[in-house]
């Protein structure tokens, strides 16, 4: 009886169910703005509420949090522009959407899918919280370390059609990661004696730029065509629709809330791998994958929003924040007299509950939110050249600066991104590069930390992945993931097919 008092806590309350409805439209919006991430946002939401009682505060962050990993498909469906890391992958096919006149459908099915992730999500939350927290602590850095090397492996599935291409993105942005400062020795890296370069390069800089300018550029070549107009007939996707595409929609979110649930990863992991996945299962697209495939939305957008409920796993049940907005609500805790953990689940079980209650809610404002104004939206993709050109710089620009309100960040994002341009026209694939950035930190730290621990020796380290089960699992799948990219593994098939 208590656990239904608790959730029925923001239900009941006016205050608290508007402050969700609140922070869930502006994170659609603020996430949709590229540079405008979820972790400033609720950063900033700390020092207006921390006079105010506990309940409103989460309230309104946790409406943020969960309307803003949601707000950054938009853009990245109209422009090409992720509005944030986790919508790279739904760039990848929302985008060939929109340019076919799909974009109303695109944001349709990407709405409804976030939200049968995000439930899902949150289910896993509410009814596996300590199970998945166990799994999750049972990581250790080479762990990690091999989770990265997994990241990387899935180039393939960013690269197009020349793997060679894919690998050598990834590698250049595992390079543009490691630039500054080093975390353990704090020796410098890749500065080449530059005082700017200390501090390291913004991957949001890298990614706005990367999408953002050289998309705008390679548009110069059709300046003059006329615009495609877009057909909004249905928003909703239709049952069979969503029937067909659930089964598909079920996997990735557990892959989601998995990955949400291991510390310091996120949902953009979850949702590069996510697609991936659908990839390798999705035998018989109606459409090619990177040509505007459905599945090639249902699976990063189940996965990223599916990831918000894992993200509060490790975080309510350890104390140890899943991602960056996470770790930014464990400190709004402390500031209300509140100690995450193991001991907040047995004294206080009211807060767990009033949070599982809060971002079901939010996910519902977002489902609600999502799918109007979608016609006003799609106008963006109609308006002509010479306007939403300059419409994609201003943002760009404004993103880029919005980071660290820093013109240094404005000039790295139109460097990548006029280099981003070459690479287009040469035929690399940009988004291995921003993938690489952001699993940079992931590899190095923990490949440190895991030498380390095993006293330098990498023969300790191979005993010590042979003897984990989890170790060996994971070690084992990025061995055949590599294989599989080998055209020895294809040669092997084709006798076996014969």
């Amino acid at each position: 009886m208590d656990v239904i008092n608790n959730l029925l806590i923001p239900v009941l309350d006016l205050k608290l169910l508007g402050l969700i409805a609140a922070g869930t439209f502006a994170g659609i919006y603020v996430g949709a703005i590229p540079g405008l991430s979820v972790t400033m946002a609720v950063s900033i939401l700390i020092s207006f509420t921390f006079s105010w009682d506990v309940y409103p505060a989460l309230a309104l962050m946790i409406g943020i949090y969960m309307g803003g990993v949601y707000g950054g498909s938009r853009t990245a469906i109209l422009l090409n522009i992720p509005g944030a890391p986790a919508a790279i992958a739904t760039a990848l096919d929302g985008y060939p959407m929109a340019q076919q006149g799909r974009a109303g459908e695109a944001i349709g099915i990407v709405t409804v899918v976030s939200f049968i992730g995000g439930f899902i999500g949150i289910f896993a939350l509410a009814a596996f919280a300590p199970t998945l927290s166990d799994f999750a602590i049972r990581f250790q850095p080479r762990d990690y370390m091999m989770l990265g090397l997994l990241g990387i492996l899935l180039v393939g599935s960013l690269s197009g059609e020349s793997l060679v291409k894919g690998i050598f993105s990834g590698a250049l942005g595992i390079g543009i990661g490691a630039v500054g400062m080093d975390p353990l020795t704090f020796t410098e890296r890749f500065t080449f004696d530059i005082p700017g370069l200390r501090s390291g390069v913004s991957f949001v800089a890298v990614m706005i730029g990367m999408f953002g300018i050289s998309e705008g550029l390679m548009q110069l070549h059709t300046v003059n065509s006329a615009a495609v107009k877009q057909t909004i007939s249905r928003i909703v996707p239709s049952w069979a629709s969503v029937r067909k595409h659930l089964p598909l929609g079920l996997q990735t979110s557990s892959i989601g809330t998995v990955i949400g649930a291991l510390p310091g990863t996120g949902g953009d992991i979850a949702a590069l791998i996510a697609y991936d996945h659908a990839r390798r299962v999705t035998k018989e697209p109606e459409v090619p994958f990177g040509k505007g495939a459905i599945e090639g939305l249902v699976a990063p957008e189940t996965a990223n929003n599916a990831a918000v409920g894992g993200a509060f796993i490790p975080m309510l049940t350890l104390g140890i924040p899943g991602d960056a907005v996470t770790a930014i609500m464990i400190g709004a805790l402390f500031i209300h007299g509140l100690n995450p953990g193991p001991l907040l689940m047995t004294s206080q079980p009211d807060m767990f509950w009033f949070i599982v209650s809060s971002l079901m809610l939010a996910n519902v404002f977002m489902l609600i939110f999502g799918l109007t104004g979608i016609k006003f939206f799609v106008k963006i993709v109609e308006l002509p050249r010479t306007v939403l050109l300059p419409v994609i710089l201003l943002l760009s620009i404004v993103g880029a600066f919005a980071v660290n309100n820093s013109l240094s960040d404005v000039y790295w994002m139109l460097g990548f991104g006029v280099f981003g341009y070459f690479m287009k026209l040469y035929g690399y694939p940009l988004g291995p590069v921003i993938l690489g950035v952001i699993l940079s930190r992931l590899l190095d730290d923990n490949w440190r930390r895991a030498i380390i621990s095993d006293q330098e020796s990498l023969w300790m380290l191979f005993k010590g992945i042979v003897a984990s089960p989890l170790s060996l699992v994971l070690f084992t799948t990025v061995v055949l993931i590599f294989l599989s990219k080998t055209p020895l593994w294809s040669m092997i098939f084709r006798k076996r097919s014969a």
